[in-house]
């Protein structure tokens, strides 16, 4: 069974698929979930782009003995996109993704949130604290209490940069979080919660047309897909998902 790398999203560590991975480990994966740069105790995000953590991926990726699937939650799910154009990787599976380069947000609450970082833009330049509140309503909403309260206590700061590059990448003159033109080149999966407010169902349709993505939508689940109530679904769609991608290989093999 090949490797599956899951790279968490914007605030978190790799801690934050410690009971996700558990299921495809019961199938014979190996999964890794490595720290995005800076995101280990101790470590320091200020100044880190989207390219920075796209290269760390990459790397990664191009060390492997065989290219793996790729698996990205929120802004991690971004970072997968970007790794994916600059290297060979099975497959791709992305919950609840934030949006390349391009994709306007489908609701007043993300243009709310673009515009508020948009008027902050000279504090970003170094870290950004978790808004604990923020994300107690809005991305842990549906999420058992102790299992809520645990992973707020583990949040640490995220790099003002990669936050303005995902949210308010109009202003980007770079394009850093563009996924280029056409379909990524290999299956990809996208998966959205229906009362997710953070990356709406429909932004991530968005996403999923964009690269060439089969779409699926979790009834009553909102951005947490990796640990809210409801999560060993996302993971056995994902499971189930990835087992056709390989019998699909393998027919188009022989």
């Amino acid at each position: 069974m090949p490797t599956i790398v899951m790279t968490h999203g914007a605030f978190c560590g790799g801690w934050a698929f410690d009971a996700f991975r558990e299921p495809f480990e019961a199938r014979g994966w190996t999964v890794l979930t490595p720290d995005l740069p800076g995101h280990a105790e101790g470590g320091s995000v200020a100044g880190l782009s989207m390219s920075d953590y796209a290269r760390n991926l990459a790397r990664l990726v191009a060390d492997l003995p065989e290219p793996p699937v790729l698996l990205g939650h929120s802004m991690g799910g971004l970072v997968t996109q970007l790794a994916a154009r600059r290297v060979a990787a099975r497959a791709l599976v992305l919950l609840a993704p934030s949006p390349p380069w391009g994709i306007a947000g489908s609701t007043l609450e993300e243009a709310i949130t673009a515009f508020g970082v948009h008027l902050a833009d000279p504090f970003w330049a170094g870290s950004v604290s978790p808004d604990r509140h923020l994300m107690r309503h809005h991305s842990l909403d549906r999420t058992p209490k102790a299992r809520r309260d645990a992973i707020l206590a583990r949040l640490r700061p995220e790099s003002g940069r990669a936050v303005r590059e995902v949210l308010n990448w109009w202003l980007d003159p770079f394009m850093t979080t563009s996924v280029g033109v056409g379909p990524l080149p290999m299956p990809s999966l996208a998966i959205a919660g229906d009362r997710d407010v953070v990356h709406p169902a429909l932004t991530v349709r968005q996403t999923a047309t964009r690269i060439g993505a089969t779409f699926r939508v979790m009834p009553g689940m909102s951005h947490w897909l990796i640990g809210e109530e409801g999560w060993e679904d996302v993971a056995a769609i994902a499971l189930d998902w990835l087992d056709q991608v390989r019998v699909s290989s393998a027919s188009t093999a022989s």
